[in-house]
């Protein structure tokens, strides 16, 4: 399958979910369109600037009504909101856990006043930038998510739980572990208990080797969780790009390797 031939068909899947959404009397380009080619920026993983290039460069033919850069941005931001219609369904099990993405370096900590990011320690090592939630379900998809800066403990997203206490059991580290108060549906897991908690593992590998996730570039928070949520959604909906056929063993391997751009 080529670029050409992938791009095309993202924007049908996009547009079949999206078919209720109307285009706005003032607007240039479908909704469809806008969450297609932000889509492709979650997927492509690199800084605005670069993305627009190759965009423009390669694939200007596909949406010859493309805005500006700046322009462009600020309608991914505003269509943010339709990424949650590609999330998925929760089911009995859950598995969360957390994944930090550096925004700058942390030599640079504390250089301007405009810095979104805050020192926290990830994987081991210190970065300064957020902090992502995700909750998946049994399968391995995203079911909800949420963000907060690199600084702040695990067990803040505690009510990510909450919300789903009487629809899934969710298996976390002791990191998502409070004094008090735990969630009733949360499942404490201590090394080596649950070895099915690394399907959490395999989704942020694929996310890292792939959408190039680790290091963000964006300096206000509002497009940070921009980045976030179609980040998100792209995964579901590309993972589930053939369905999700089990192997003779029951198992469902997942995989976005091959729509690496």
């Amino acid at each position: 399958m080529t670029t050409v031939d992938f791009i095309t068909e993202l924007f049908c899947r996009i547009d079949d979910v999206l078919t209720d959404v109307s285009k706005h009397s003032q607007a240039i380009l479908y909704p469809s369109e806008v969450v297609t080619i932000a889509f492709l920026f979650a997927i492509k993983g690199v800084g605005n600037r670069a993305f627009y290039r190759w965009l423009v460069r390669d694939y200007q033919v596909l949406f010859p009504k493309l805005p500006d850069r700046t322009r462009l941005f600020r309608l991914f931001k505003s269509h943010r909101a339709l990424t949650a219609r590609f999330l998925a369904e929760p089911s009995i099990l859950g598995v969360i856990d957390t994944y930090g993405l550096e925004l700058i370096h942390p030599i640079r900590e504390g250089r301007s006043a405009a810095q979104i990011g805050r020192k926290g320690l990830s994987n081991h090592r210190w970065i300064v930038g957020g902090k992502l939630c995700l909750l998946l379900n049994h399968l391995g998809l995203v079911v909800a998510w949420d963000c907060d800066t690199a600084n702040v403990a695990d067990n803040t997203f505690q009510p990510l739980v909450k919300q789903f206490e009487d629809q899934m059991v969710v298996f976390a580290d002791t990191g998502l572990h409070a004094a008090t108060d735990d969630p009733q549906n949360l499942k404490i897991c201590h090394r080596g208990e649950h070895n099915e908690r690394m399907l959490v593992e395999t989704v942020l590998s694929m996310l890292t080797l792939v959408c190039h996730f680790k290091k963000v570039m964006h300096r206000v928070w509002a497009y940070f969780q921009m980045r976030l949520a179609f980040t998100m959604a792209a995964f579901n909906l590309l993972v589930q790009w053939y369905g999700l056929p089990a192997d003779e063993d029951g198992f469902v391997p997942l995989s976005i390797a091959e729509f690496s751009l």
